[in-house]
Formats: structure tokens, C-alpha cells, sequence
């Protein structure tokens, strides 16, 4: 429902039931909300209240003010959608309106998007997956290791254009144990990107390191330039230059390499390149994941591609690799019996889950177009709405759009976006935040911060101004109308005012 239709939603207690019921059938929603002049809620009228009264012989000139009043049954804009459905069993109604604090009508539920839950990035498997998964059942192949595993890592150095990959159980075990094969010791200081999920800079601690958080710049949302340098100098000045700098590619978008690693190469640091969200993605005509001495990408469940769980780590270096991949299998020695001369880790991924990621991979570049037509269309529909800055993408850059996000400009724009998640999450629409800045998190407080410029924090800003929204590659064109139709709603919501009643 979008503002106009909500509009016509809303008649004058004068409006006579003849006048009404064509409203009704124009509107195709089965009820009117009548409201006074100043646009609080009266009462509601269903199409079954209008044809009782004639029935009873009430003349169409009767008005709706006139018909027998009772107190309509209502929620507030706190309401969570578990609490509107209960509301709606206790009455056994199908819809409720939501009332703001002034008691005008804002918004309506229906008990049918209750069920119908759009989540904000689902898996998204098709027919390939089942055959390498029924081989790994049939061969009896399903332990960690085997020819998919195998076939798996061939598969995406090849599409990716990476010399080597190591197939692990997460994309998190993948960070750490690219930490461990650039030297990261206890003591040590690693840069890396504060707008980002808490997965990227875990294994710093895991491996006793301290992490220094570095800002994002608004172009892209990735790692400032301007903040790194500024993060390298005070690393030269104090003696705590790092081991190596973590470079995210946020939401399905490379971070400004040419700018980037040109400054960690004066200092002779290496990159990790965190690629976990933006396997596919291109910058300036080199695949994402082919920047960083090593680099990362993540399988997990909401990711263009899944293996349920599951990361890969890469590089041109066969050595670091081979390494990554004895790490992974406990650090076993090559002998007749189980030998240990370091510790090691239980990171590699399982027969099963390598073969769905070799049937996802094959989806890859047309799940990359799905999501990128869902950011399209999201942008066309709301290309009218000010507030609205969309998610930016430079020349040069393709993004997968893993995510379609968007700030609000404007004072308000912290409490407007509460307020819009809130009221997608009515209507059983998931939208979260952008990831709140490690920064921030109370986790890593104290450790230091290099902001993109003086007094301009912009990891912070887009946290409280930004939404995700969903954007599954499996999304339908309906989903995805609806979406749109609650937020323009939900953006509207301060304009629907009610002159025409």
C-alpha cells in the first residue's frame, strides 16, 4: 500500500454509507478508517458493517457518524508484529490500523503479510547443488576433505582469477588463519576497516594482537585513504606499525585499491583483503579477492552464494596456501601416525558443503545480475524520495549489491530510520542497520580510531543513518513491491495528512 492508497483509506464521520461503499470498492480493501478533523481514528468500517445497515434499512444518506459506535481495536508504532497477530487472534479480526501518538492513523496490517515473512538475504539454492551432493552421499564422502573439496578450490581460483585457495569452515577461520601465515603474534598491531561485521576483526584477538580501526570515506564506504595515512604516521611515531591491514569490501563493494595499497606498500605492509561480502564484484576490471597478499571470501547462509557455512582464504603464493591448508587439518605432520609439531586448527570444510558451493558457483555472475536488478528497482521507485542517498558506486567499480543500502539525509534522519524499521518489521519485513562500527563496539573500546577527516566520523554517520533492506537474489517482484510500498509509507508517513476527509 503506498501513500495515496492509505489516503483513500480515510473518509470524514459525514461520508454517507452510499458515498462509502463505492469508496470500498474503489479502494479493494475491504475497510475505511474514519477520522476527524484532525485526522485521529473514530472508528474502522468494513464492507460487512455498510451492507448490515442496509439491511437494517438505513437509508444512504445515513452518515457513518451516525452508524452505532464502538471502539476500534488498535496498535501503536512500538508494536512488534508478534503483538498485532495475537491482538488479531483475541478479536479474530484480519487487520489492524497503527495509530501515532497524536491517535492518527499512520498505517495498516494485514493478518496475511503476517505469514509471510521476507527476510532481508535468504539462501538462495536452484538444481545443481543436489547432484554433487548426492555424489558425496553416494561415494560415502561426506567428511571434511575430498574431491569436492578439491574441486571446489580449483573452481573458484579459476573464476576468481587467483593462483591458489584453501576451502575452510567459515570465512571468519579463513581471517585468522591468513593473520597467522602473515606473522600476526601476540603484541601485535593489525589496521583494519571499523565498519564492518565483528567476524573481520575477532582474530586479531584470537591471535593477541590489538586492533587500530580505521574510517570509512563516503564515496564507496570502504577504508579512507586520508584516514590510513594519518593511522600510518602515528603507527611510525609510536613504534606500533602494523603486521598487516585489513581491508573490508563492504556490502558487496571493493574498497578504492588504487589509493589503498599504494600506501601500505610504502610501508611495506601487506593486505588481507577481506572479501567475504563481495565475491563477484569488480574494481576497475580485476575481480574482488585478487588485491590483498592474501584474501578471504565467506559461504555463509546470507551470502550471493552459500555453502551454509563456509570461507575460502586465497592467494598467488602456493606456499601460504599449503600452509593455510595444514593449519586447517590440526597442523598434522606427514606421517604414518598423527604427529604435531605446531598447534593447529579444525577449520576445514566438509565433502557435502564444498559441493553445494560448486553448484552455487556456477549461479555466481547470474545471482550477482538478480541483486543488482533488486538495488535498480529499489532506485527507480524511490528515485522521487529527497531524504534518500543510495549506497555509491564509482565509475569503475561494479558492485553486487549483496546488500542494497541507503541513508537518510536531514536532522531527524536517526529517529526516521528507527522509525522505518520499525514499521517495516510490522508488516514481517527484515531491515537491520548498516553494521555498527567496531569503533563503537564494547568490545574494542580504547582501541584507536583514525576518523576520514577532523570532526567527520563517517563510519558513525552512515551506522545512524543507514538501513539494509532486503535483497535476495531470490526475491520476487511482489516481495519486493511490497517492501517498497511499506517504506514509501513509512517515508510518507509524517505528509499523510488529511485535507481530503
Amino acid at each position: 500500500m503506498n501513500t495515496a492508497d492509505f489516503r483513500a483509506l480515510l473518509v470524514a464521520p459525514g461520508t454517507s454509507l452510499q458515498v462509502a461503499l463505492k469508496q470500498i470498492d474503489l479502494t479493494g480493501l475491504g475497510l475505511l478508517l474514519v477520522v476527524d478533523s484532525d485526522g485521529r481514528l473514530l472508528r474502522t468500517v468494513t464492507d460487512g458493517d455498510l451492507r448490515r445497515a442496509r439491511i437494517r434499512g438505513l437509508l444512504d444518506c445515513v452518515t457513518l457518524g451516525e452508524l452505532p459506535g464502538r471502539s476500534p481495536i488498535v496498535v501503536h508504532e512500538d508494536a512488534t508484529a508478534s503483538n498485532v497477530l495475537a491482538l488479531m487472534d483475541e478479536h479474530q479480526i484480519d487487520h489492524i490500523p497503527v495509530l501515532d501518538p497524536a491517535g492518527r492513523p499512520v498505517d495498516l496490517i494485514f493478518r496475511r503479510e503476517l505469514s509471510q515473512r521476507i527476510w532481508l538475504s535468504s539462501p538462495h539454492l536452484g538444481e545443481e547443488e543436489t547432484a554433487f551432493v548426492e555424489e558425496a552421499f553416494r561415494t560415502n564422502w561426506i567428511a571434511p576433505l575430498g574431491p569436492h573439496v578439491d574441486a571446489f578450490e580449483r573452481e573458484l581460483s579459476s573464476l576468481v582469477g587467483v593462483g591458489h585457495a584453501a576451502a575452510l569452515s567459515s570465512g571468519t577461520a579463513a581471517i585468522h588463519l591468513g593473520l597467522l601465515l602473515l606473522g600476526v603474534q601476540s603484541g601485535d598491531t593489525v589496521f583494519c576497516s571499523s565498519l564492518t561485521f565483528v567476524g573481520s576483526c575477532n582474530p586479531v584477538r584470537y591471535c593477541g594482537a590489538q586492533p587500530v580501526f580505521i574510517d570509512s570515506e563516503p564515496e564507496t564506504w570502504n577504508m579512507s585513504p586520508a584516514a590510513l595515512e594519518r593511522a600510518f604516521s602515528w603507527a611510525k611515531a609510536h613504534g606500533r606499525m602494523p603486521r598487516c591491514v585489513i581491508i573490508v569490501n563492504l556490502y558487496g563493494q571493493s574498497a578504492d585499491m588504487d589509493a589503498l595499497l599504494p600506501i601500505c606498500d610504502h610501508f611495506g605492509v601487506p593486505v588481507l583483503e577481506d572479501a567475504a561480502e563481495s565475491l563477484g564484484a569488480q574494481y576497475k576490471g580485476r575481480n574482488s579477492g585478487t588485491f590483498g597478499r592474501l584474501a578471504v571470501f565467506s559461504f555463509n547462509g546470507n551470502k550471493i552464494i552459500t555453502t551454509s557455512g563456509g570461507g575460502m582464504l586465497v592467494s598467488d603464493d602456493p606456499e601460504l596456501i599449503g600452509r593455510a591448508r595444514k593449519f586447517a587439518t590440526q597442523s598434522r605432520e606427514p606421517a604414518r601416525h598423527y604427529e604435531h609439531t605446531e598447534v593447529g586448527y579444525n577449520y576445514r570444510m566438509s565433502n557435502v558443503l564444498a559441493g553445494i558451493g560448486r553448484g552455487q558457483l556456477r549461479v555466481l555472475l547470474e545471482r550477482v545480475a538478480q541483486r543488482r536488478a533488486v538495488f535498480e528497482r529499489y532506485r527507480a521507485a524511490l528515485s522521487e524520495v529527497a531524504a534518500v542517498r543510495w549506497m555509491g558506486e564509482p565509475r569503475g567499480y561494479c558492485s553486487t549489491r549483496w546488500l542494497t543500502c541507503f541513508t537518510l539525509a536531514g536532522p531527524e534522519a536517526p529517529n526516521r530510520c528507527e522509525g522505518l524499521m520499525r514499521a517495516l518489521e510490522r508488516h514481517q519485513i527484515e531491515a537491520r542497520p548498516v553494521w555498527k562500527p567496531m569503533h563503537l563496539q564494547p568490545l574494542f573500546s580504547g582501541a584507536p580510531y583514525f576518523q576520514h577527516a577532523e570532526n567527520h566520523d563517517v563510519s558513525r554517520q552512515l551506522f545512524e543513518t543507514g538501513i539494509c533492506l532486503p535483497s535476495g537474489s531470490n526475491l520476487s517482484q511482489d516481495q519486493q513491491d511490497r517492501v517498497i510500498s511499506h517504506l514509501r509509507l513509512a517515508l510518507d508517513a509524517g505528509e499523510v495528512f488529511f485535507g481530503s476527509t
